[in-house]
């Protein structure tokens, strides 16, 4: 297979979806692999170790996209991306198909491109590989992110210092981002309450958490108000696979608090969990203020701010499924029940139902319109 790996343009994305280890594999299997020139420098490879690996340079985004069969991306194709892609394409990405453009949508469906999105590949347990390893970067970024904000606008240090109160902090979410957040604030010691709306979920949490400081409590809309309101930074990490994002945080809750604190909206992936603050932001302007002085920060690929940490984190699980499908695509789905659910579109057919739900267009599943019986 011809697989492409252009360079992300997405504002501030700095990521790669294929590192020189990961071309070596995919020359390995006889594949050829297109990787634009410059793809790889913000992640610490530069293009003669591509070459090395057999990759072939390319100079620009549009040789790539021709050449392809399958691209490989980090990010969804933004507006920009969307003529340079070929109808029959197969397309391996974070797409978030719900909470971007829903031009996007239209324009895969219109191209009868395989789309196939990281964050919907699921285990059988539950478990999303391919959205873990940067729901962990993002969470402990949160954290990290949320404390330069509370800094610069409130004066307040997230972290304990003695004989000064400890800064208050809610994670609204108990999956990856919202342990990953919990223990980078626990550890800088910060008072830090976690919620989530599943009682297994809590349970496993309180074990996980023992004896740390971390409290665990039972998500409804009293206890969000309750601790949002008094909070000096509060992380949203809520994910329901490929769905809107609930509207959790209410207009009322950010008038209520405190100027100076804010929160750091995880969740603007998929469409954001803060109410009237639903568009992303950038790593330029990552923020944006109420008429409290309350910061809301909503910056949508927020691991592409360490793209040396994060490319390596996301191609270790990454690539054996883009190894798989680069195998032969329809095979691969066929074959893999947790990469058919990250099925998104195929052939002019939506194939994921919250997608569909969310932007009002029909679906079928992915068992359906691979013709499995």
């Amino acid at each position: 297979m011809k697989i492409g790996v252009p360079a992300e343009v997405k504002s501030g994305e700095k990521r790669v979806a294929v590192t020189p280890a990961g071309v070596a594999d995919f020359v390995k299997k006889g594949h050829t692999v297109f990787v634009q020139a410059g793809a790889g420098e913000a992640s610490g490879f530069t293009d003669e170790e591509y070459k090395k690996a057999g990759a072939k340079i390319l100079q620009t985004a549009k040789e790539v996209w021709d050449k392809a069969d399958m691209i490989q991306k980090v990010k969804e194709p933004v507006q920009t991306e969307y003529g340079l892609i070929k109808t029959g394409q197969t397309i391996f990405t974070y797409f978030h198909l719900s909470g971007v453009d829903p031009e996007l949508t239209k324009v895969l469906l219109e191209k009868h491109v395989t789309a196939i999105a990281y964050e919907t590949v699921q285990t059988n347990d539950g478990g999303f590989p391919l959205l873990a390893p940067m729901s962990r970067v993002a969470g402990c970024l949160a954290i990290t992110k949320g404390g330069n904000h509370l800094e610069e606008k409130a004066g307040i240090y997230l972290g304990s210092i003695a004989g000064v109160t400890k800064p208050k902090v809610t994670i609204i979410g108990g999956g990856e981002v919202g342990v990953a957040a919990a223990n980078q604030a626990e550890g800088l010691g910060c008072d830090v309450t976690v919620l989530d709306r599943s009682p297994a979920q809590i349970a496993r949490l309180d074990r996980e958490f023992k004896g740390t400081g971390i409290k665990v409590i039972m998500s409804d809309a009293q206890s969000i108000w309750n601790h949002v309101v008094n909070s000096d930074v509060v992380v949203s990490g809520v994910y329901i696979a490929g769905a809107k994002a609930p509207k959790l945080i209410t207009t009322e809750m950010l008038n209520a608090m405190k100027p100076g604190r804010g929160v750091v909206d995880v969740a603007i992936d998929q469409g954001g969990s803060v109410e009237c603050f639903d568009q992303a932001t950038t790593h330029a302007n990552p923020v944006r203020m109420t008429d409290k002085g309350v910061w809301v920060y909503s910056v949508a690929n927020m691991p592409g701010a360490v793209p040396q940490t994060s490319t390596k984190a996301l191609t270790n699980s990454t690539m054996q499924y883009a190894l798989k499908l680069a195998g032969g695509v329809e095979e691969a789905l066929l074959d893999d029940k947790d990469l058919r659910k990250g099925l998104n579109t195929y052939k002019g057919q939506l194939t994921y139902k919250a997608v569909g739900e969310a932007l009002g267009l029909p679906w079928v599943t992915p068992e359906n319109a691979l013709g499995i019986k």
